[in-house]
C-alpha cells in the first residue's frame, strides 16, 4: 500500500512554559482587563505593545482583540468613511474585504500575479479610484514594496498593510508593516505567535495612533499606554473619536510576550521547512513554484504552488489523491468557498468587474498549512507525496487545458 502521511495540519506547538506561567499569574491575580492595574504595576498588554513596537522599530503599538479589528481600526483612524472606495488584493482572505465593508466602505479588487503578489500594473491602473490601499501580504508573499510605495505616494494613496502572514518578514531591510501608515498583525492560532485570537497595530503617525487608541476603547485611560503618543496629542481627539471597544486583555498579552521573544528562531524553523518542500517539488512536471526575490525576507508558515492552466477536474483529482495519502491541500479555484478558503467573487457584498488574468492564477493556486509540529523529514515526505500525485495526474492526461 502507498505510504500515507499521518501528521495533523491544524496542530500547533504548545504555548511555551513561560507563557503558561505568565497566564497563570494573570489568572491568579484576576486583573485581566488591560486597564485594571495594581499600584505600581504595568499591565501585560502595555508591556506587549512596548515590546512589539521595539521589535518592529515602530513608534507606537496597540494590542487589539483580532487582526480583523486591527484592520478596521486602521481604516477608521485613517479617515475612511461610509461609501469610500478602498483598494485591496483580489487574492486574500475574507477578513480583509470584511474590514473594508465593516466601516461601510467599498472594496476595489486588484489583481494577483503568478508569484502570488499584488499586480502592480493593475494597481497603477486603479489608483485613481481610491485614496487608501489595504495591502494584504497574502500567505506571506511580499511584493516589491519600493515600487508599490512609489506608485501610491505619487498618487496620494495611503497604504495600510495587512501583515497577518508576515510577522517577522521584511522587504529588504524594512519589516513588513513599516512601509505604510499602519501595519496590522494577527495573533490567531495559525499565525506566527498564538493567543487564539488577537491583533497588533503599529504606526509612526501620532495623530492616527491616538485615534486608534480611542477607537479601541481606552476611555480616558490612554495615559496607561506606554507605546502611545504623548497625552497632548489626545487633547481634541478624545472628544471626537467614538469608543468601539476591541481591546486585547492581559491574559492573551501574557501568553504572547514569551512567544515574541522567540519569533526570530521560530521564523527560521518555518523557513527551513519551506525550503525542504520547495527543493522537493522543484522541477515537478506541470507544477509551478512562486518566485521569491532576494529582497523578500519571507516567513513561510504555509506553502503554495500552482497547477496553472490545469482543467478543474484534474486539479480535483490531485486534491483527492493527496487527501487519500493524508495531505490536506486547499484550492482557490473552487466555485464555492470552503472552510477558510474563498476568493473575491465569493464576497457578493463587494461586487467586482471580471478579472480574467487574476481568475487564471486563482484557478491554479494550491495552499497548504505548514505547522512547526511537522519535522523536516515530514516535509520531505510531503514533497514526495505531492510530487508523485501531481506527476501521476499530469502523465495520465493526454491534454491539460
Amino acid at each position: 500500500m502507498t505510504d500515507v502521511f499521518t501528521g495533523n495540519f491544524t496542530q500547533q506547538e504548545p504555548i511555551p512554559d513561560a507563557g503558561i506561567a505568565a497566564a497563570l499569574a494573570v489568572m491568579q491575580h484576576g486583573r485581566l482587563h488591560r486597564y485594571n492595574e495594581a499600584e505600581g504595576e504595568i499591565a501585560e498588554a502595555a508591556r506587549l505593545e512596548e515590546e512589539f513596537a521595539a521589535a518592529t522599530g515602530a513608534s507606537y503599538c496597540l494590542a487589539l482583540a483580532s487582526g480583523g479589528y486591527a484592520m478596521t481600526t486602521a481604516l477608521r483612524a485613517s479617515g475612511v468613511q461610509h461609501g469610500d472606495r478602498v483598494l485591496t488584493n483580489a487574492f486574500t482572505l475574507a477578513p480583509v474585504p470584511g474590514a473594508i465593508a465593516a466601516v461601510g466602505a467599498v472594496p476595489v479588487f486588484v489583481g494577483v500575479t503568478k508569484d502570488l503578489v499584488i499586480d502592480l500594473d493593475d494597481l497603477a491602473a486603479k489608483l485613481s479610484q481610491a485614496k487608501v490601499l489595504l495591502l494584504s501580504h497574502m500567505r506571506g508573499h511580499i511584493c516589491d514594496m519600493v515600487q508599490l510605495m512609489a506608485l501610491c505616494d505619487a498618487a496620494g494613496v495611503t497604504v495600510i498593510e495587512d501583515c497577518a502572514h508576515t510577522m517577522g518578514a521584511a522587504w529588504g531591510a524594512i519589516p513588513s508593516g513599516r512601509w505604510g501608515k499602519f501595519g496590522c498583525y494577527s495573533t490567531q492560532t495559525y499565525k506566527h505567535i498564538n493567543s487564539g485570537e488577537g491583533g497588533l497595530l503599529i504606526s509612526d503617525d501620532a495623530e492616527a495612533m491616538a485615534r486608534a487608541i480611542m477607537l479601541s476603547g481606552s476611555y480616558m485611560l490612554f495615559e496607561k499606554h506606554r507605546a502611545a503618543p504623548p497625552p497632548e496629542i489626545f487633547a481634541q481627539i478624545k472628544y471626537e473619536t467614538p469608543n468601539i471597544s476591541g481591546r486585547m486583555d492581559n491574559l492573551r498579552a501574557a501568553i504572547l510576550r514569551p512567544q515574541l521573544q522567540e519569533l526570530d528562531t521560530q521564523c527560521k524553523r518555518w523557513n527551513d521547512r519551506y525550503s525542504v518542500l520547495a527543493d522537493g517539488l522543484q522541477g515537478t512536471p506541470g507544477l509551478t513554484l512562486p518566485t521569491r526575490p532576494q529582497e523578500e525576507r519571507f516567513v513561510a508558515s504555509s506553502f503554495q504552488f500552482l497547477l496553472l492552466d490545469w482543467a478543474p477536474e484534474r486539479v480535483q483529482d490531485v486534491l483527492a489523491r493527496c487527501k487519500a495519502r493524508g495531505v490536506e491541500l486547499k484550492w482557490f479555484g473552487g466555485q464555492e468557498p470552503t472552510g477558510f478558503t474563498s476568493r473575491y467573487d465569493s464576497w457578493r457584498y463587494a461586487p467586482s468587474e471580471p478579472m480574467p488574468q487574476t481568475d487564471r492564477v486563482l484557478a491554479g493556486i494550491i495552499d497548504m498549512r505548514l505547522p512547526l509540529t511537522f519535522s523536516l523529514n515530514d516535509c520531505q515526505f510531503l514533497a514526495e507525496i505531492i510530487r508523485a500525485e501531481v506527476s501521476a495526474v499530469w502523465q495520465a492526461s493526454d491534454t491539460i487545458t
